[in-house]
């Protein structure tokens, strides 16, 4: 190594006693966090996801570790991610926080990346990702970084399904999934959080039936999760409600430009805000729901 190399090399480093003509200097160094690179484990939960999990882990090479947590596929989801280089473990399925939570205390690294099966670190997002890990994540704790949704073939731009921002990736030393809420669930950390360029892109629904079943399906798991809080609906809510969040999507945040993909989907989410409002009315009643929906296992939210 030349000497210039060398000192290059160890830029910023001090030199224990009196100087040192030869080829090499013994110092002392205090490493920066610029100077070190940080791995990064991706955190993925999966149930039954064969026909997408290979998608999701191509997105992640940059990744030093690829970590797949399984609620026990009935498919070959498993057999996929292993043969794309992710290590795969199997747990109970508790709700989607407690999975995650459990992933990310399994990841071998303390940076922590934690994606659904359904969605793709796009290029953007990975250089911008990069470009963090290279200034040491800048002291911040977390990033946080807008999500793009596929809807029937094209992206949904504008009303309230974007930029729809996330917080993913994450020192777990200083944060984590925290809370009581199985659905809907968000991370959160002590310190500063960054935003990045780039979209995580989200491919969310299979079909309209699958939509309508999932979201019936998170309806009753809040419903449940507020009624347990005390929190109480009105009748009053069940027309101003869903009212509101169909026209501020769609009228508001602009959603009418994404044509009848915008329409389509605010109408849906609308009426998810009207069912859970229902299905709460009716927890306050002391009515039953369908107890069966809320405990099936899956794994993109």
């Amino acid at each position: 190594m030349q000497r210039r190399d060398l000192v290059a090399s160890l830029r910023g480093c001090r030199p224990i006693g009196a100087p040192h003509r030869g080829p090499f200097v013994l110092t002392t160094c205090t490493m920066t966090s610029a100077t070190i690179r940080q791995p990064i484990s991706a955190c993925i939960i999966t149930r039954d996801e064969a026909d997408r999990i290979a998608d999701c882990i191509l997105s992640l090479r940059f990744c030093d570790e690829i970590l797949v947590i399984d609620s026990y596929s009935t498919d070959a989801t498993c057999e996929i991610a292993e043969s794309h280089g992710a290590r795969v473990l199997c747990h109970e399925f508790a709700g989607y926080r407690t999975q995650k939570q459990y992933a990310i205390e399994q990841a071998r690294h303390d940076w922590v990346l934690c994606i659904d099966a359904d969605e793709r670190v796009s290029a953007p997002l990975r250089r911008s990702i990069e470009a963090a890990r290279a200034e040491g994540f800048d002291e911040a704790a977390g990033f946080r970084f807008a999500r793009l949704s596929e809807y029937f073939g094209k992206f949904l731009r504008h009303g309230n399904a974007y930029p729809d921002r996330v917080l993913r990736l994450f020192d777990r030393r200083r944060g984590g999934w925290r809370g009581y809420r199985e659905v809907h669930e968000a991370a959160t950390v002590d310190g500063a959080v960054h935003t990045l360029d780039g979209d995580l892109l989200h491919h969310p629904y299979r079909s309209l039936a699958q939509q309508l079943e999932k979201t019936g399906r998170y309806a009753q798991m809040m419903a449940e999760y507020d009624h347990a809080r005390g929190r109480r609906a009105r009748l009053a809510a069940l027309v101003l409600a869903p009212a509101w969040r169909f026209w501020r999507g769609y009228v508001l945040r602009l959603g009418f430009l994404d044509g009848w993909r915008g329409l389509v989907y605010a109408y849906v989410r609308a009426n998810y805000v009207r069912q859970k409002t229902i299905m709460l009315w009716l927890l306050q009643q002391g009515l039953p729901i369908d107890s069966g929906a809320s405990a099936r296992p899956g794994a993109s939210t």
